[in-house]
């Protein structure tokens, strides 16, 4: 395809030596901020996550897009970013874990790697915890580590106090010659409480609004946002592949695809280029919640899509919703095409053990669930289809990721229902995940769109054929 170049399209990664060293509370913070001053901020999350991504989402007032040069290819990672980011004031990229951090020797799947591809300069968000000179070394190995990665400032966070943040200052634009642009002071309370996978998600707390509120202020205290903004600018004009074809117009249809999508405290974990490309494939989304009294208009879907979230924490108010549990389960056997994942897988299952009781679930497929203390799957998956199945052609290969605390119990299914095989990850039973009955297809392996874009069509495809009565 033809290439071209935009022009000024200031960008920036925020990096870190670790998790946890305070990349999400800056990032956040930064978005807010410069929000506060009129610019309008393009956020994006490095990695798969759906929980940092809401928090920047709430902060700049847009949705987060993720980044994943694993579950996507290069193509269509450069391709999302100029398309969410370009006609911004400014794009914002959170980064994961350590800066150089992968799954294989070469990194390829590392925040670094991520900057190079979008020939974004680095912001580095150091942990001072006990240490000052140090840090200069730190910071003077990661630029010659990989020379093709723009280091290009430094943001110093949980300072002790004034002396230790000139220490740490003068060393570092001493030995580096990076800009400190800000230092965060250390501070005994958490700004936000963290959960499994990290913050706890803003849906579940009204507070939301305020906390950010409060990062935003206390970051414009603390970084030079006028440095940011001058890093972020000397980013140079970015390649991208030409314009695409626009996709080929639908009919207006009299009686429209009705996708369903579980959207509450319970189920929350949605890539939004998910859901849009179920728009762009024809469906009209319809938003609800099986934790709302009744069956909350299950009657009128084509197709029901179920993500992750925490369906543990809700366990009685989802158990105590019989209409909506019981009317699921007989448009399933109606035939409706339903497709979850990991929190809707769990949902579907009998029952739901947790340290509070077993609370039956919906009861469509045979095993149920129990949360352990300990992740039971963690990190990126690769599966291969082996079974017949209502969205996924035989012998394809999909990417995906895991992240769940729960495992399956009381199985009494057949393990030819079992479609995947697991030829990286946890999966739901041996090496086996997506779970099959009629035209439902359950996994703990949450997919992006644009990693696997046939998809979105199955599922509209799917959902076409059920209203229009051929449900078998």
């Amino acid at each position: 395809m033809q290439q071209t170049a935009t022009g000024l399209f200031p960008r920036l990664i925020v990096a870190a030596l670790r998790g946890g060293a305070g990349k999400t509370i800056l990032t956040v913070g930064v978005a807010a901020a410069l929000r506060s001053r009129g610019k309008d901020v393009a956020v994006f999350k490095k990695g798969p996550d759906y929980i940092d991504a809401g928090w920047l989402a709430l902060a700049a007032g847009r949705p987060c897009y993720n980044l994943d040069t694993y579950l996507l290819s290069p193509k269509a990672v450069r391709g999302s970013f100029l398309d969410h980011g370009a006609a911004a004031d400014l794009a914002l990229v959170e980064g994961n874990r350590g800066l150089f951090d992968g799954i294989d020797l070469d990194g390829k799947t590392s925040t670094a790697e991520l900057a190079k591809l979008l020939e974004a300069p680095v912001l580095l968000c150091l942990d001072a915890t006990k240490t000052t000179r140090t840090l200069a070394a730190v910071v003077s190995g990661c630029r010659t580590f990989d020379p093709g990665v723009r280091l290009a400032g430094v943001v110093l966070n949980r300072v002790a106090g004034a002396r230790h943040e000139s220490i740490l200052r003068r060393t570092i634009e001493h030995y580096t010659a990076l800009p400190v642009v800000g230092a965060l002071p250390r501070f005994e309370e958490p700004l936000f409480p963290e959960r499994h996978m990290g913050l706890v998600p803003t849906p579940e707390h009204g507070w939301a609004p305020q906390a950010v509120a409060d990062l935003r202020e206390f970051i414009a205290r603390h970084v030079d946002l006028a440095a940011v903004v001058h890093i972020a600018s000397q980013a140079p004009g970015l390649a991208a592949v030409g314009p695409s074809p626009p996709p080929p117009a639908r009919p207006a249809a009299a009686d429209p695809v009705r996708i369903g999508v579980f959207r509450d405290a319970a189920f929350q974990f949605y890539y939004p280029e998910n859901l849009e490309a179920l728009q762009a494939a024809g469906a009209e989304l319809v938003f609800l919640s099986p934790l709302s009294p009744g069956e909350g208009g299950l009657d009128r879907l084509h197709g029901l899509y179920i993500g992750g979230g925490f369906p543990e924490t809700h366990a009685r108010e989802l158990a105590a919703n019989t209409q909506a549990r019981l009317r699921l389960r007989a448009l399933v056997e109606e035939g409706l095409p339903v497709y979850a994942e990991c929190g809707g897988l769990i949902y579907l299952g009998g029952e739901l053990l947790t340290g509070e009781g077993r609370f039956p679930m919906a009861g469509v497929l045979p095993l149920s669930f129990e949360i352990c203390p300990r992740p039971q799957g963690h990190g990126y998956t690769r599966v291969e289809v082996i079974g017949e199945n209502p969205f996924f052609e035989c012998g394809a290969e999909l990417r995906g990721h895991e992240f769940h605390y729960s495992r399956a119990i009381d199985w009494a299914g057949r393990e030819a229902d079992l479609v995947f095989r697991m030829r990286r990850g946890a999966g739901i039973r041996g090496d086996r995940d997506g779970l099959v009955h009629r035209n439902v297809l359950a996994t703990y392996t949450h997919l992006h769109a644009l990693g696997t874009p046939a998809w979105a069509e199955a599922l509209v495809r799917r959902a076409a054929a059920y209203r229009d009565g051929q449900r078998h």
